[in-house]
């Protein structure tokens, strides 16, 4: 896999591609959410059956984004993880 400084070094460059990603996921997830609520809203005023509708697709496309958000987080945290043990291995 190579020596440990170049895996240290690919661990931080996927770490570092995992936090823009997570940036971009939670500034498409605030927008969504924006739109969630104004179909909300437009579902609870008219009653609609159309905008019922929009509604549950917004908040699906809401938990979906969600769902994708918490997973780099967790992806992140892991390769943080992994590379903190590696530091460790170098500094000993």
């Amino acid at each position: 896999m190579g020596r440990p400084e170049e895996r240290l070094f690919r661990l931080n460059d996927e770490i570092a591609a995992l936090r823009r990603d997570e940036l971009l996921a939670h500034e498409e997830l605030l927008m969504l959410r924006h739109l969630d609520d104004d179909a909300r809203r437009d579902a609870a005023v008219t009653g609609n059956p159309m905008d019922v509708a929009e509604a549950r697709v917004t908040a699906g496309d809401v938990a979906r984004m969600e769902q994708h958000v918490t997973a780099l987080q967790s992806a992140r945290r892991s390769l943080e993880r992994k590379r903190d043990r590696l530091m460790g291995k170098l500094g000993a």
